[in-house]
């Protein structure tokens, strides 16, 4: 399954690296990443492949060790982000 990931904070070093690493350990690929920092708030978006045996469960950790961090995490099928934003 593709999907968009966000994470949103306040900035500090290592969360791209946390989030990537949190990533790795659920085999989920990153296809691609953009983030900004706007004054002291961090911004990332994440496309990523999650494999199909473990979508659900890689959601629910991944947005649960976001509030862990004092982050907030979403995650979101690609199809649904892509109605989302379409006109």
């Amino acid at each position: 399954m593709r999907a968009v990931i966000s994470v949103v904070g306040k900035d500090r070093t290592g969360i791209l690296a946390f989030v990537a690493t949190e990533c790795a350990k659920r085999d989920i690929n990153i296809v691609d990443v953009s983030q900004k920092t706007l004054q002291e708030l961090f911004t990332m978006i994440m496309i990523v492949e999650i494999p199909a045996e473990k979508d659900s469960s890689a959601i629910t950790e991944l947005e649960q060790l976001g509030e862990q961090q004092a982050l907030k995490i979403h995650v979101m099928h690609e199809d649904i982000f892509n109605a989302m934003h379409s006109i």
